[in-house]
């Protein structure tokens, strides 16, 4: 069996760390990815897909520390489906969960293109 995605989208955001209560840390980032295609009267068309990424450990202290938004980075990973109750009812969540990554543009001012 293969579970295994891998994105090539814009930041949506800059990320922001944060640490579990047993001290390991995670990123969670919003990633865009879009596809074209020209429609029958032959105008271009444009759908984006707004994708759940989460970094878990150094990868997520290295993604915060490099990415920002409107970056454009590679992912590569697994999906994994979440789901939980509360009083507002049943609730799904399909994330990516990061397995490597790369930056694909520059940092504004910087020299470093990929982590």
């Amino acid at each position: 069996m293969l579970n295994k995605v891998q994105l090539i989208g814009h930041v949506g955001q800059d990320p922001e760390i944060r640490e579990t209560p047993q001290g390991t840390k995670v990123v969670d980032l919003r990633l865009a990815t879009s596809r074209y295609w020209r429609d029958g009267e032959g105008n271009r068309q444009e759908e984006t897909e707004w994708h759940r990424v989460v970094f878990w450990g150094k990868t997520a202290e290295n993604v915060a520390s490099v990415l920002a938004k409107g970056r454009l980075v590679y992912v590569e990973g697994r999906i994994q489906t979440r789901s939980w109750e509360d009083e507002s009812g049943k609730h799904f969540r399909t994330e990516v969960i990061a397995e490597s990554w790369q930056a694909l543009t520059r940092a504004s001012g910087s020299g470093e293109a990929a982590a």
